[in-house]
């Protein structure tokens, strides 16, 4: 269908302090935000698993934003989750502190040549408003199966102190813990790539 369908795709509300919470319910698991969910199925499978959450999705094409968002409210689940035609980089500033439980990264920036790097979702910008976004002990997940963007992940989130690896060992961790994988999680583990993950959460909380 042409983009110009998808005109009147869900959009956020405007303004600073945003609070998601206001969005969707969710009990004392939060709110949770995938950057990025493409056509969704990592939202119904996490909606799926733990009852207790709600999830916002922010996807920059409205054409899946808006198809998802319908999914949700047609499966009746669109109390516990929505999906917005947003850019994170520029919503995540406006969020209010501390009140996310959980941001989700899957496979982002696939792009590599230098005229690219405008285009880049995880930046040191982003990383920062990540940690501010989070509650104490939030978490952020990251994945990917290009070995070089897990280096510069990697390398980037330890320059971040408002957050801090998931385990004392490294933020790698071998599995995805959450019981839901995005599509693009779902065929690299068909076709036998490694997939990085990386798992951090909000610094100064205690660990379990």
């Amino acid at each position: 269908m042409p983009t110009a369908l998808y005109s009147d795709a869900p959009r956020l509300p405007e303004g600073e302090g945003l609070d998601l919470r206001s969005l969707v319910s969710a009990g004392a698991a939060g709110v949770e935000v995938e950057i990025g969910p493409g056509r969704g199925w990592f939202i119904l499978e996490r909606l799926e698993f733990a009852p207790g959450v709600g999830v916002v999705g922010l996807e920059i094409r409205r054409k899946w934003a808006t198809i998802v968002d319908r999914r949700l409210a047609e499966r009746g689940l669109g109390a516990r989750a929505r999906v917005f035609a947003e850019d994170a980089r520029e919503v995540f500033p406006r969020l209010l502190t501390g009140s996310l439980a959980a941001v989700y990264l899957h496979f982002p920036d696939p792009w590599w040549k230098k005229r690219h790097a405008k285009r880049l979702v995880l930046t040191p910008a982003l990383a920062r408003e990540l940690g501010r976004a989070l509650r104490p002990g939030g978490e952020l997940f990251v994945q990917t199966d290009v070995s070089e963007r897990a280096e510069a992940y990697e390398a980037l989130l330890a320059g971040e102190p408002t957050l801090e690896p998931w385990d004392a060992a490294g933020p790698r961790v071998d599995d995805n813990p959450y019981q839901a994988r995005s599509p693009r999680e779902r065929r690299a583990l068909a076709d036998g790539l490694p997939v990085v993950r990386l798992r951090y959460r909000r610094a100064g909380a205690r660990r379990p």
